[in-house]
């Protein structure tokens, strides 16, 4: 499992916009995003800087881990 923090997904329409993004980087990819700690976790086979690109090409850069 990968989990990323987003500081940037602040409401509920952004939220959809981080699924989205991941989505397109792999449409098989299963996400849950808690708005509230604004935590992200993603199960995939792809390697977690593929997400980081995609969220922060979408306007969404995870924070440092």
């Amino acid at each position: 499992m990968i989990e990323f923090t987003v500081p940037a997904m602040t409401c509920g329409n952004c939220v959809n916009r981080v699924n989205r993004a991941i989505a397109d980087a792999d449409p098989n990819a299963q996400v849950t995003a808690d708005l509230a700690t604004k935590h992200v976790s993603v199960e995939s086979t792809l390697t977690a800087s593929v997400f980081v690109d995609a969220l922060s090409a979408a306007g969404y850069p995870p924070a440092a881990q």
